[in-house]
């Protein structure tokens, strides 16, 4: 298959999704070696999940095909450039590269539009919609330095 057909197929995967009525115009695939490994289509509103999005859905099941929580040597197709929290997971899986049909402005014309995300996080935390505060206790980094000093540990 061509670049050309895994797009077509992410975005067969976003039309077959409103078609059936299962969540959101999104869909997308993730591919090695020519080889689809993963394919996600958003449903957060059929499994109640916000984090149901095509591309962690993605994500999640080509991880699981490869047993392995890095995506080497991976391409990701998706139907329409991905929000701030799908492009998180995509840097944390580390794909080689994504291709994507729609633009962020072209998902905000149908009411997707995740504008307010970004500017969220420009803000100081004090300012922000959500209260996000620091909420420390004396033993709270007890995990991070039982991390740093672990020999099981496995980086990432």
């Amino acid at each position: 298959m061509s670049k050309v057909d895994f797009m077509k197929k992410a975005i067969d995967i976003a039309y077959d999704n409103v078609k059936t009525n299962h969540g959101g115009p999104f869909g997308a695939l993730v591919v090695k070696d020519g080889i689809i490994i993963g394919v996600g289509r958003n449903e957060v509103t059929a499994v109640n999940d916000p984090t149901a999005h095509a591309e962690v859905q993605a994500i999640r099941a080509a991880c699981q095909y490869l047993s392995n929580f890095q995506l080497t040597d991976c391409d990701i197709y998706t139907s329409c450039e991905p929000c701030p929290m799908c492009i998180g997971a995509i840097y944390w899986a580390r794909p080689r590269a994504v291709y994507y049909a729609c633009t962020k402005e072209d998902a905000a014309k149908i009411g997707f539009d995740d504008q307010f995300i970004y500017e969220q996080l420009e803000l100081p935390n004090e300012q922000r919609k959500i209260a996000m505060k620091q909420f420390s206790l004396q033993e709270g980094d007890l995990p991070f330095r039982t991390w740093e000093s672990s020999k099981m540990k496995i980086e990432y």
